[in-house]
């Protein structure tokens, strides 16, 4: 495993090389209601890089990178009122919140986008505790590159035995040589092939995260990929421990926790003991290598090992998938992309050929359809279980997110796998998710490598 070094030769390596490559609240009984806390997207600064360059500018929620932990209890509200300090439009999604669809963020299908010096009230209760976080919703692929992320922790009621809980929002910057922002943002090269790849990789916005620990204690480690594109190859060293939850919904039983896959969006919720001698790692598996992205020093410690395994999770109040026999079908087929084939699509009503696509900024398709229908793929009855096949004809990944919703993979021999709102589908992959329509509204479903999502890989359900 390489160990980064801090030099500004390391990061100028690093670096260049790949640059080089393509409503507010109103308590009950109160006359005049409490103003929600503000929080604010800013442009603003962060130290990214080695201390020998100077901060890069951002764009954070508060003015940081990643934005403020919001923190509730389990069934709690969450409000915020969202002031747009940034030069263009902008909303806030919080992802993987079974939220109220007026709440969800989406610019023309749940809300319009809030205008520069405008502000936009969130309320909504957090029924499900876990790992969850906040980003913008418009202009995505511009906006999540700068720095616009936050995590939103909902805590349990029966919280696990565990000494610490840390949170680390795992992303990638694509830096020039000194330590701004590429500003090679829209990318057509980037949309069509994999998506915004970054060349610098922080941990909570610092490039070489580090914190104490001792040995023996447990700790739980809340992982977030909060990239624009990359998909994150993780493992532990000197850590041993068990995946308790993924995208925020507790495992019914933990599992050993060996190679990671993190999708954009995607989290993973761990239980670990430090086993380590002198340090620990979460360590990223690259195509040029295995690093470290964040390390614990480890101090002396005479605690003794927990018993294990970790204890599962509580679980959250998800609705169970009803019979797969008797539920809506729908399919969805994805076309498009570098090497895919694909001719043309609909746009605006009329057939377009390839070229007429990418003057339009679309080189990807849902169902022979590069924007987003006027129709839903699925119109569901409120507690109607779904099952969408999805079909992946493209050469590229794809992070398929569902708003408002959890689902499950129909696994090949009809059982039913873990809970999540964001899966990752390999190219030429086909499989089938399931889940309840419990909540009511217009709910995006789209490609979480945000480019695609942006150049067609875009469409909705509607639960009445």
């Amino acid at each position: 495993m390489q160990v980064r070094d801090l030099s500004r030769r390391v990061f100028l390596e690093k670096v260049g090389a790949a640059s080089l490559a393509a409503a507010a609240s109103v308590l009950p009984g109160r006359a005049i209601a409490a103003a929600p806390e503000t929080l604010e997207a800013r442009p603003g600064t962060a130290r990214l890089a080695p201390k020998e360059y100077q901060p890069t500018p951002i764009w954070g929620y508060d003015g940081g990178v990643p934005g403020p932990t919001i923190r509730v209890n389990q069934g709690a509200r969450v409000d915020r009122r969202f002031l747009n300090s940034l030069p263009q439009p902008s909303t806030v999604h919080w992802h993987g919140v079974r939220i109220d669809n007026a709440m969800d963020g989406v610019p023309e299908l749940t809300q319009a986008a809030v205008a520069p010096q405008a502000t936009f009230d969130y309320a909504f209760a957090a029924p499900d505790a876990g790992t969850y976080w906040y980003h913008p919703h418009n202009r995505t692929w511009e906006q999540l590159a700068r720095g616009l992320y936050g995590a939103l922790i909902v805590e349990e009621r029966d919280a696990p035995d565990v000494d610490r809980d840390e949170i680390l929002l795992i992303d990638d910057w694509r830096l020039t040589e000194k330590a701004e922002i590429a500003e090679n943002l829209g990318a057509m090269h980037d949309w069509s092939h994999g998506g915004r790849i970054g060349n610098w990789i922080t941990v909570n916005g610092d490039g070489f995260w580090t914190s104490t620990a001792r040995r023996n204690e447990r700790l739980r480690l809340r992982l977030v990929n909060v990239a624009n594109a990359r998909i994150f190859s993780l493992s532990l060293a000197g850590l041993d421990g068990w995946v308790v939850a993924l995208d925020g919904q507790p495992l019914e039983t933990p599992q050993r926790a060996g190679r990671m896959v993190l999708a954009p969006a995607q989290r993973v919720d761990l239980i670990v003991d430090v086993t380590g001698e002198t340090e620990a790692s979460i360590v990223s598996h690259e195509r040029n290598g295995s690093y470290a992205v964040a390390t614990f020093k480890l101090e002396e410690s005479s605690a003794a090992r927990r018993p294990e395994p970790a204890a599962p999770l509580s679980p959250n109040p998800v609705t169970p998938i009803g019979p797969l026999n008797t539920a809506r079908r729908a399919d969805l087929l994805m076309e498009g992309g570098a090497m895919g084939g694909m001719m043309g699509a609909m746009m605006g009503g009329r057939s377009m050929d390839m070229r007429g696509l990418v003057q339009q900024g679309k080189v990807w398709a849902f169902n022979g359809r590069a924007d987003m229908s006027d129709q839903p793929l699925v119109s569901a009855a409120l507690g109607e279980t779904v099952r969408i096949r999805i079909e992946n004809r493209t050469g590229w990944p794809h992070a398929m997110h569902l708003h408002g919703h959890h689902f499950r993979k129909v696994l090949e021999d009809g059982t039913l796998g873990a809970w999540r709102d964001t899966t990752l589908m390999q190219p030429e992959e086909s499989f089938e998710i399931a889940f309840v329509a419990d909540n009511p509204g217009n709910w995006l479903l789209h490609c979480h490598m945000v480019e695609h999502s942006a150049s067609g890989m875009m469409t909705w359900i509607r639960v009445s």
